[in-house]
């Protein structure tokens, strides 16, 4: 193996011990951004940088259960990515059905539990199936939680909880003066699941893109330059160590 092969796993061995594993983050969120920028500054099709950041995934959930990180949520398709052409929105479909039928007997030999968060009613037939299959395989799986975001916007999930809550109401079973903030993240897609501790997003993008609203409120927010498919362990564990520096009061002040 090369000289800079070797030098990059001593830099990513570096920082991994700077990593206080009692307090590394419960729920890591990753905007995934930056696979077509990648492809494009390669004189690459798109699709080729959607392929590449599969690699990026895989990579970044095994750093995740290795450090003990316990919701690991990837926003891989927004409720806005189906204006994209036609040809991407199909090549993306299609790369989602490779990654389940080849990752999911691995997710599950690590112990590794798939969920999924958005409304995948919307998603073609074939990838309905093989996310269920995926479902269903590692569902007694008791190690990471590795959630994806398929046809996700935050702003929709919260319009949907507004209308299940106001449902409730209608037919008698919740009163107004009983609805706080709890009973709106229960009608979330992520009700059974904490809040995430740390946002991460590459690309040099600065926003969170309809991702996560209500519940990265009070979230660490990190940001890189780097491409989603050359985000690797090492800036990862840049991304948690700057985590560990901060100082989290949610909203309050410390003695």
């Amino acid at each position: 193996m090369s000289f800079l092969f070797w030098k990059r796993k001593d830099r990513q061995q570096s920082l991994y011990e700077k990593i206080d594993l009692k307090r590394v983050p419960t729920h890591v969120a990753i905007i995934m951004d930056g696979n077509g920028r990648w492809a494009k500054s390669r004189n690459l099709p798109r699709v080729i940088g959607h392929r590449a950041g599969v690699e990026a995934i895989k990579e970044i959930v095994k750093a995740s259960s290795e450090l003990g990180v316990k919701v690991l949520t990837l926003y891989a398709f927004s409720t806005e990515n189906w204006k994209r052409p036609a040809d991407e929105v199909s090549s993306l479909m299609k790369l989602l059905v490779e990654f389940l039928r080849k990752e999911t007997k691995e997710l599950d030999d690590n112990n590794v539990n798939m969920r999924c968060i958005g409304d995948i009613s919307k998603l073609p037939v074939t990838c309905q199936q093989e996310l269920h299959k995926s479902f269903d395989i590692t569902s007694n799986n008791t190690g990471l939680i590795l959630n994806i975001a398929l046809n996700y916007g935050g702003r929709a999930e919260i319009v949907n909880a507004v209308k299940a809550i106001s449902k409730r109401v209608k037919d008698g079973t919740l009163k107004i003066e009983n609805i706080d903030e709890n009973t709106i993240s229960s009608f979330l897609y992520t009700s059974k699941l904490p809040d995430p501790d740390l946002i991460i997003r590459p690309s040099g993008e600065l926003r969170l893109s309809n991702f996560l609203l209500w519940q990265g409120a009070y979230s660490e927010l990190w940001f890189s330059n780097i491409n989603w498919p050359d985000f690797d362990r090492e800036n990862y564990y840049r991304a948690i160590i700057d985590y560990q520096k901060r100082d989290r009061r949610f909203g309050g002040i410390k003695d």
